[in-house]
């Protein structure tokens, strides 16, 4: 064999080697981030890890009063309920009643959160305008069951699971409306998708995302400035269809607006580092319902209440308004 030879065949071994490492560190990287996403239990990270995912992190003016009203909310009087879910997992809810309500609110929290903390900011805001909300905790997370989260593939389903405890406790006379921030926000979402009953008057979504694939794609290309390659996604469907019997790529927010007819509510701010603002944009232009967007400049993830607070609550208010009342409406129309 001449030394031309020799040359191609030891460039084609040293292409092959970088290859075969580079796969590997894609799926190590790959099932190591799922389960960040996915697993109740968080493996070891990094120092700085989270704001890194993050993409940042909000001032600490904005975390003070997060945290003030986050206590003020854990230590206000609720019952703690338990129910089975669809699919066998135990989940918690803990419900704060108002008297004389006007509706009632279910409330779904963000990944790797807690309902107290995602909605401390307006729990006084839905109480004095007569909401009784029932505050979930999402399944792998708080005290609910289950080992992993699903990213409102599978939570889409807990909403339809509370929606009919609701309406089995209390009747459906009452409006309900799905509210959820961040993960939670898609998982109300994707429920948009379901045959909910008639009393689900309306969505109310604060900063989510479209679909797992699509955030994960986010969040290793823009934050972590990590190349989500098509082994990686691959790698992360089958980990996530594993883990949740669902794939990440196989639904998404823009599939379930497309084809409901309840009202939503989406909420975004532009400077948000950890979901785009984008993705909002994506989910109204696909909704197929009547809809209302509230877009707030300068807000990072989940701080649009905390902007514009004013704008926010008119911009609620004006939405229960036009909606309360859509069940009797289509009840009208049918006779």
């Amino acid at each position: 064999m001449n030394d031309k030879n020799v040359k191609r065949l030891r460039f084609l071994g040293l292409t092959a080697g970088a290859a075969a490492v580079s796969a590997i560190s894609s799926y190590l990287t790959t099932k190591y981030m799922m389960k960040v996403a996915l697993d109740r239990d968080i493996p070891k990270a990094p120092k700085g890890a989270e704001k890194l995912i993050m993409g940042g992190g909000p001032g600490q003016d904005f975390i003070d009063a997060l945290e003030a009203k986050s206590e003020k909310l854990e230590k206000t009087e609720n019952e703690t309920v338990t129910i089975t879910a669809h699919d066998g997992i135990q989940i918690v809810g803990h419900w704060i009643p108002c008297e004389n309500p006007k509706r009632i609110l279910i409330a779904m929290h963000g990944w790797r959160s807690s309902w107290h903390r995602d909605f401390g900011m307006i729990a006084d805001f839905w109480h004095e305008n007569g909401c009784s909300v029932l505050y979930a905790e999402q399944r792998g997370q708080g005290e609910s069951g289950g080992d992993s989260m699903g990213f409102g593939l599978t939570e889409r389903y807990d909403c339809l699971d509370w929606v009919n405890y609701i309406n089995e406790r209390f009747g459906s006379d009452l409006p309900i409306y799905l509210c959820g921030v961040s993960m939670g926000a898609a998982t109300v979402l994707m429920a948009a998708g379901l045959d909910l009953p008639e009393n689900v008057c309306g969505i109310c979504a604060d900063c989510g995302f479209t679909s797992p694939n699509a955030i994960w794609r986010h969040v290793m290309s823009h934050n972590m400035h990590i190349i989500y390659s098509g082994l990686m996604e691959a790698v992360a469907n089958e980990i996530c269809k594993r883990k949740t019997d669902f794939e990440a790529a196989g639904y998404s927010t823009v599939e379930a607006l497309k084809k409901t007819d309840v009202p939503v509510f989406l909420a975004h701010g532009t400077d948000d580092t950890f979901v785009p603002v984008t993705m909002t944009y994506e989910n109204y232009k696909a909704c197929a319902s009547p809809k209302k967007l509230l877009i707030v400049p300068g807000a990072d993830h989940g701080m649009s209440y905390y902007v514009e607070k004013d704008n926010y609550e008119a911009a609620v208010l004006d939405f229960w308004n036009r909606f309360d009342g859509r069940r009797r409406r289509k009840e009208q129309d049918n006779k």
